[in-house]
């Protein structure tokens, strides 16, 4: 039985690097690499949790097409248990183009496909009883679950004595706080970066998104803050930051879920939040000296002798 169930956003990712500007009409740019990879805030966090030696299972929804199937065979040659990632009969499998900037930023182009198809009814509750972390990923891009549905799904994951992670994936909107409040009582561990949680509570004031998100009831906020490293505070507590590890950033898409990956792991493994945010940190810190999400991990022990060995910001 898995130990973790990864339920959300499972997206396919097409990067390009290095990239600095569209060329004007049918002009012809050159990159030096363009590479395709599993992505979104449930299916990178689960692959990277195989790779740690973790039993997952991802909850998903792909399309019936050539992209779907490169997302399922990725997740499954990972060591992913894909049984309960779902075929949409009416949409194409969620997608994004990456042109990632020399500095490793990028904009993205995305189109929300079977992501948009999933329900609670797809949740198999059977298995998230036997499991130790349900983990949701996508808050944000999910229609079908953002709102009361989310706040439902939670609940009874709480009640089935189970910790819940949740991640979002968003840009600011005005419905934010409507949207995710009712599920925040449910949430054990909000693992969001710092931008994405500043639009939802309206300010760039790490404090006063500390204090907002302790108020509506979330267990322990894990705000993820780039090169500067990570913000962990224990509702009730203050918070504690711990230094980025110091790398030459190649792309920064899938840190995020890396760090998830870590965190978790970290928690499995009976280390506290601050042991487990230390191994999320060198999780996203490999991922980011490659490109795409699934660059960087190889497996527990590399992870372990990267935090032990590499230098700090700072």
């Amino acid at each position: 039985m898995p130990q973790v169930i990864s339920f959300g956003a499972h997206i396919a990712d097409a990067l390009g690097w290095p990239f600095t500007a569209v060329p004007p009409g049918q002009q012809l740019a050159m990159l030096q690499q363009i590479k395709f990879t599993v992505a979104g805030t449930a299916a990178a966090p689960a692959v990277d949790l195989a790779k740690l030696g973790v039993d997952v299972a991802a909850v998903g929804r792909i399309g019936d097409d050539s992209i779907g199937g490169f997302v399922r065979t990725t997740m499954a040659g990972y060591g992913v248990d894909v049984e309960h990632l779902l075929l949409d009969p009416e949409r194409q499998t969620s997608a994004s183009l990456l042109p990632i900037r020399a500095d490793g930023s990028r904009p993205a182009l995305h189109v929300i496909g079977a992501n948009a198809g999933l329900t609670e009814d797809d949740v198999p509750w059977d298995l998230v009883a036997q499991a130790d972390v349900f983990h949701l990923g996508g808050a944000f891009i999910l229609p079908g679950i953002d709102g009361a549905p989310m706040a439902r799904i939670l609940q009874r994951v709480k009640g089935l004595g189970v910790t819940t992670t949740v991640d979002f994936l968003m840009s600011p909107r005005p419905d934010a706080q409507e949207l995710i409040a009712p599920s925040l009582p449910f949430v054990d561990y909000l693992l969001p970066n710092v931008e994405e949680a500043g639009w939802l509570v309206g300010t760039e004031d790490r404090a006063e998104i500390v204090r907002w998100l302790h108020a509506q009831g979330v267990g322990c906020t894990v705000l993820t803050l780039g090169g500067e490293g990570v913000s962990v505070a224990r509702n009730g507590s203050p918070e504690t930051v711990l230094p980025a590890f110091a790398v030459d950033v190649v792309d920064t898409t899938g840190c995020g879920d890396a760090f998830t990956a870590g965190f978790v792991s970290g928690l499995l493994a009976g280390l506290d939040e601050l042991a487990a945010a230390e191994r999320g940190l060198a999780c996203g810190s490999l991922v980011a000296t490659g490109l795409g999400s699934d660059a960087g991990i190889v497996d527990l022990t590399q992870v372990e002798e990267f935090a032990r060995t590499q230098p700090r910001v700072g």
